[in-house]
């Protein structure tokens, strides 16, 4: 039993509990879960903010690892926004040929290729378009292919030290602690085990575990998927002026429906069947082309002019079927349709949701919109456009076509290899040994300095909420180490289990990480678990009256919290896939979960064999 020696002990452990519950429950957002446990440290005296003190918390915000995200997050942006991505995933669609085992084999060893070296998010962006894209001209099944994307991208991400925020987390605080010299390929050997793994057992076990589900664009028919918009507005001597919607033949038409009236340029909020009609009303129909020509047909409607009904056309347009989804950083999350009164701000219809594993059709207006929301979205083309430049909201239906930068993609490659280049062989044939935060603070600002992403691009690049949580964490992590809390529950864990073996402890570090990443945030597992790696190794060493290499539980740390395979909610690109691919919440438990435990079993064994003990 745990027994807590000073109140701030007691204190920190509630308190990393409720933050673990915030977490789970989102009560806030996660960078204010993690600045909010920050501010409750400074305020309890556990940190302060005295410049001399080697407890300031103020220092969080010079941690290595957050800047050097940051970084990697306008590297990736200067790759995205030069065509780099875009011309991989082009390439992809070329060399996927027409079967469906070499598209799946192909697309797995090109983004784990790319993740390794960009941040996955934007490969999952780019590729899920595509990947959809294929998927329905070639009628393939799209969920057979978007739980392969995305344990491709974590696996990938394993390979380098930058190939994920996980990895430079914690190699920065072993490095802080001065343990290890890592770098940009230590983890490498082990990284292409990983993927090698995933790569078999996805084009082997892994596939015939996949679901198959539906998209929301599945779920109307091709007919009603060519849909058109036609605006009409009623003429001063209509017969329509001063009557109620039901009244009308309006009301009767099968294959074309009235969506809205606007009066004055503004759209009538009353329900349809309590509009009465005036002169000068805009009307806005929805059908199928048959049902375009029933409104110029039957009942005596024209949308080009008739005198019977006091018609006059304004523009028929056609109306694009495409799915969205609600990216990390939206400005929706948190709101209704209705709050954000999306119909007449973005001039589209909103027709199904997809959320956790439910396609919702009806009584969707209310529902507060969150990350991984998928949407079934219908609009004039020039709309759509409009809707799917915004950062809030990711066209899944086709690539974003923005205009890139594509003379400035030499230069954006340039700056990544100088980083992979002289990151790796840093300290060898006459290369001097740079710290990876100054190689990424270099690399940013060579693709700023040349134009190859502008500084407004850079800024919203970053994933400040990512940025900021990390601090967060930090400064509890640092909280913790002083309060002595770190050093008690290695004690538990050493004593209080009766485990003195090194290999066992390393397996459960690893299966702790691997578990707590499924549930929380990746990097917030990285800034808790790895302060405690190595300070369960310290107390190993004395347990056991021999050093014990801290290095192999750092490492179990950060291939651990890498393993989110079992669940949407533990990493960003299964939350992407997750509404995308019209998915369940247990396929990826499913599909997910052998995977997790024989890497888990992989990892146990070949960790102390390539970093050993002693």
């Amino acid at each position: 039993m745990l027994f807590f020696e000073t109140w701030q002990q007691a204190f920190l452990a509630a308190l990393v509990v409720v933050v673990f519950i915030s977490f789970v429950k989102e009560w806030i957002s996660a960078e204010l879960t993690a600045l909010s446990a920050l501010l409750a440290c400074v305020m309890t005296g556990i940190l302060s903010v005295n410049v001399e003190d080697q407890y300031n918390a103020l220092k969080v915000f010079s941690h290595p690892a957050p800047i050097t995200v940051a970084c990697m997050f306008v590297l990736s942006a200067a790759l995205e926004r030069t065509g780099v991505i875009e011309a991989l995933g082009t390439w992809f669609e070329r060399l996927a040929g027409e079967s469906p085992m070499k598209m799946l084999m192909v697309m797995m060893g090109l983004v784990a290729f790319l993740s390794g070296f960009v941040n996955n998010t934007p490969v999952v962006v780019v590729f899920m378009p595509i990947v959809l894209g294929i998927c329905r001209r070639r009628e393939y099944t799209a969920s057979k292919y978007l739980i392969p994307l995305s344990y491709a991208a974590i696996v990938g991400g394993t390979t380098t030290i930058i190939g994920t925020s996980t990895n430079l987390i914690a190699t920065g605080i072993a490095e802080k602690q001065g343990i290890g010299d890592f770098s940009m390929f230590s983890i490498t050997p082990l990284g292409l085990i990983f993927v090698a793994t995933a790569f078999i057992y996805m084009l082997t076990i892994g596939r015939k575990l996949l679901p198959t589900r539906v998209t929301l664009a599945t779920l109307l028919s091709t007919e009603n998927s060519r849909e058109f918009i036609t605006h009409a507005y009623v003429r001063k001597d209509s017969e329509l002026d001063g009557k109620l919607f039901p009244e009308t033949s309006l009301a009767k038409m099968k294959k074309a429906r009235v969506l809205e009236v606007l009066r004055d340029g503004r759209r009538l909020r009353r329900p349809l069947n309590e509009i009465t009609f005036e002169s000068g009303d805009e009307i806005v129909f929805k059908g199928v082309l048959e049902g375009v020509m029933d409104v110029s047909q039957t009942e005596g409607i024209d949308v080009r002019g008739n005198e019977s009904t006091g018609l006059e056309g304004i523009r028929t347009e056609s109306a694009l079927l495409m799915e969205g989804i609600i990216g990390p950083e939206s400005s929706m999350t948190g709101k209704s349709l209705k709050e954000l009164n999306f119909r007449q701000r973005f001039g589209v219809l909103i027709l199904a949701v997809h959320r956790r594993g439910r396609n919702l059709r009806e009584r969707f207006e209310d529902e507060k919109l969150a990350f991984g929301d998928t949407l079934l979205v219908q609009g004039p083309t020039e709309k759509m456009r409009q809707l799917f430049r915004q950062r809030d909201f990711i066209n899944l239906s086709e690539p974003n076509h923005t205009v890139l930068r594509r003379s400035k993609a030499p230069i954006a490659i340039g700056a990544i290899l100088l980083f992979m280049v002289v990151g790796a062989l840093g300290g060898n044939f006459g290369i001097p040994r740079i710290p990876i935060v100054q190689l990424a603070l270099t690399g940013a600002l060579i693709v700023l300095v040349t134009r190859c992403v502008q500084p407004q691009e850079a800024y919203r690049a970053i994933e400040w909420k990512v940025v900021f949580m990390i601090f967060g964490m930090l400064g509890l992590g640092m909280a913790i180490d002083r309060s002595g809390l770190a050093q008690l529950i290695a004690n538990g864990m050493t004593d209080g289990l009766g485990i003195e073996n090194p290999y066992i402890m390393l397996s459960l570090m690893y299966l702790l990480a691997a578990v707590m990443t499924e549930i929380i945030s990746n990097n917030a597992v990285a800034v808790l678990l790895t302060p405690l790696a190595i300070i369960v190794a310290n107390t190993l060493s004395i347990t056991i009256g021999e050093p014990v290499n801290p290095i192999p539980f750092v490492i179990a740390v950060m291939f651990g919290s890498s393993a989110s395979f079992s669940t949407p909610i533990g990493y960003q690109t299964n939350t992407f896939v997750y509404g995308a691919g019209g998915y369940k919440f247990g396929d990826f438990f499913r599909a997910g979960f052998p995977l997790a435990v024989i890497l888990w079993l992989m990892a146990s064994f070949l960790i102390p064999f390539m970093w050993p003990f002693n």
